[in-house]
């Protein structure tokens, strides 16, 4: 019987044919493109002829095609929609695919081809981007190991693959105490929530065949915690949810992130790094560790004045309503609450009903087709699960991309949300047109409301959708969001500022059940009201991005808790704010290693987005035309063509400080 895997894709814009596909296809198809793969690299390699840009980079470029296309379709699905057959296999392929990785990287006959055009590269007639291929290509390859021999070489092969192991274990092992764990409501606990919440809490409930529940889905928990009034209930949610990956038994986080850690430093010593964060930080815009330091203290310090005086008031809240003892980090949300109503007379409740999820779609494709003329048409084709949505993406009548909105949590997709693609957009192979894939968690209520902060993440991923679909390279290794991990954020947060635009307000906020569009009243005090709790959200944050750097800066440390509380006491971690990501629940981190030692991206790419707003803001119209045109000319149609800076420097000029960031956090005044 046919693979449909490894069959030609015939459908509509040859999207995986969905309903064909059986796990038990995946196996035997990722050890087929491994096979394909190791005879193209092998046939590179071996070539009798001199090496060229062609036979060997363009080749090389070439040689995982139907290893990208198999595992594309895996990967999204083991994240977004998991199953005890795709986390074995995940668990059995992970050690593979890190050992073919392995066997191109260390392959010495094809590392002495690239180091031959590397030593050439001036007499070779390259364009620019050919140049730059050639560069990652080499440094790509250094960086995994290529130059190490015997017993070293040996070494490295044996902590990548038990890296990806690790990886792929501590991402089950959270995804399944997110799934398990659930808090059991009455209808009388339900009774002071929010309908919002309540009637969140019960689709829950029926997704797991019982009455209502909180879980440990973001959506629910949070709005849980900032409105209901029983601190008993919110102390056991609170706890449970950031205790994730800490349970103890098969499930617990902790001695995995001890081992990755120190394997991590074993790496970075055999390939001549004093430390981990020195071998992550030296491709990216940072460059050092000393570097992100200096730029997450400049925020810690008024963020960290902020978020006392602003926990003071919350505590003299607290204790005015009788509570005994100091304010904890499960009272934060529920007094911030009712501490931005009584500020800006705001009620999450009033303002919910105005976000439906559907308008902020359309809300993201409009902005998406005022500024970079994309239309969107819906498409009736087979997905993975029923709640995928699908898109074409064209332009001038011209297709463009596909693109996949994932929203609603479900226990078999883990938490968070992130942006991949399934095909990326190269011209390599013909001209490659990229299908797109949005994953959130939001609420699975009828209908679908999304609180500011997930309409801001809808926004944010879709961001990140924009740089994939706008992405016009030649190569595939360099499309897209390739891009340095702290500039790879930048078009996700700077897309974020369109949802703060008053007219796109106006036009899309309307609500659920009279249709009517936000009052002007209403509209002001949510713009009013975009900073509050600010010290709050970029405390929790910082301190996660601080521990990150200090796990990886020095020597790895023995007991990873142990070092997380040492850290977050000599920078004076307020008592009752919690890190947004602490260690057994730190998948940004401990997943793999895109984020490890880089979780201060965000902050570094939210100094360009502030300043690349304000692009748009001098001309006095965010959606100047103009500017858009050069945002999509000079960054988000380059991908990883170009080095980081200099793309940023040709859309504006200059880099720009940290002031930007503080005044749109509303921090200036506390600096």
């Amino acid at each position: 019987m046919t693979n449909p895997l490894l069959a030609d894709w015939t459908g509509p814009f040859a999207l995986p044919p969905f309903e064909a596909i059986e796990d038990a296809h995946f196996a035997p198809a990722l050890e087929r493109a491994m096979e394909e793969g190791r005879a193209a690299v092998r046939a590179i390699a071996e070539n009798p002829e001199p090496p060229t840009f062609a036979n060997t980079i363009e080749a090389l470029e070439g040689a995982d095609r139907l290893l990208d296309r198999v595992a594309g379709v895996f990967y999204n699905l083991a994240g977004a929609d998991a199953n005890p057959a795709r986390e074995a296999l995940q668990r059995e392929m992970a050690p593979k695919l890190s050992a073919y990785g392995s066997e191109i990287t260390m392959n010495a006959a094809l590392f002495a081809r690239i180091e031959d055009l590397w030593s050439r590269r001036d007499a070779l007639g390259l364009d620019p981007e050919q140049a730059r291929v050639l560069m990652l290509t080499r440094r790509g390859f250094v960086r995994a190991g290529a130059a190490l021999q015997g017993a070293e070489a040996q070494r490295l092969k044996e902590i990548k693959a038990r890296l990806a192991t690790l990886g792929t274990q501590f991402t089950q092992n959270l995804l399944h105490d997110e799934r398990d764990w659930f808090m059991d409501l009455t209808e009388d606990q339900l009774a002071p929530l929010p309908g919002f919440v309540a009637d969140a809490a019960r689709a829950a409930g029926k997704e797991r065949d019982r009455g209502p529940v909180v879980t440990l889905n973001r959506s629910l928990i949070t709005p849980f915690l900032a409105h209901h009034p029983d601190r008993e209930l919110r102390r056991r949610a609170f706890e449970a949810w950031t205790a994730r990956g800490a349970n103890g038994g098969e499930t617990d986080n902790r001695a995995i992130a001890a081992e990755i850690l120190s394997l991590r430093e074993e790496r970075a010593k055999l390939l001549g790094h004093d430390s981990f964060a020195d071998y992550k930080l030296e491709t990216e815009m940072a460059g050092t560790p000393d570097a992100v330091r200096a730029l997450l203290m400049d925020v810690w310090t008024p963020a960290r004045r902020a978020a006392l005086a602003d926990a003071e008031a919350l505590a003299e809240m607290a204790r005015a309503d009788g509570v005994v003892g100091p304010l904890e980090p499960w009272d934060w949300r529920y007094w911030s609450e009712r501490r931005r109503r009584r500020l800006h007379d705001l009620d999450e409740a009033e303002v919910k009903p105005f976000f439906q999820l559907d308008r902020m779609i359309e809300a993201a494709f409009s902005c998406a087709h005022r500024l970079f003329g994309l239309e969107f048409r819906a498409l009736d084709a087979p997905m993975y699960h029923r709640d995928v949505r699908a898109w074409e993406v064209t332009r001038e009548g011209r297709h463009v991309a596909v693109f996949l909105g994932d929203y609603f949590a479900r226990p078999s997709k883990r938490s968070g949300a992130w942006c991949s693609a399934m095909r990326s957009q190269q011209k390599l192979h013909g001209d490659v047109r990229p299908i797109v894939v949005n994953v959130c968690n939001f609420t699975h209520a009828e209908p679908a409301l999304l609180s500011y902060d997930d309409a801001r993440t809808l926004f944010h991923e879709f961001g990140h959708a924009l740089h994939q679909m706008l992405s016009d390279v030649r190569y595939p290794s360099i499309s897209g969001t390739s891009v340095a991990r702290d500039f790879v954020e930048l078009p996700s947060q700077l897309y974020e500022h369109w949802l703060e635009v008053p007219e796109v307000l106006a036009e899309f906020a309307t609500h659920a059940e009279t249709g009517e569009p936000m009052p002007e009243e209403l509209l002001q005090k949510v713009l009013g009201a975009a900073t509050y709790d600010m010290g709050f959200q970029t405390v929790e944050y910082v301190a996660s991005a601080l521990v990150d750097l200090a796990f990886h800066e020095g020597p790895a440390p023995s007991d990873p808790m142990q070092r997380q509380a040492e850290v977050l006491e000599g920078i004076g971690m307020p008592r009752a704010i919690a890190m947004r990501h602490a260690t057994p629940h730190f998948a940004h981190v401990f997943a793999g290693d895109g984020y490890s030692a880089g979780y201060y991206s965000y902050m570094w790419s939210e100094v360009m987005d502030a300043d690349a707003f304000a692009a748009f803001e001098e001309r006095g119209d965010p959606f100047d035309p103009e500017t858009a045109r050069r945002l999509e000319a000079d960054i988000l149609s380059r991908g990883g063509s170009v080095d980081a800076r200099e793309l940023y420097e040709r859309f504006r000029g200059r880099m720009p400080g940290v002031e930007a960031l503080l005044k749109g956090r509303g921090l200036d005044a506390a600096a």
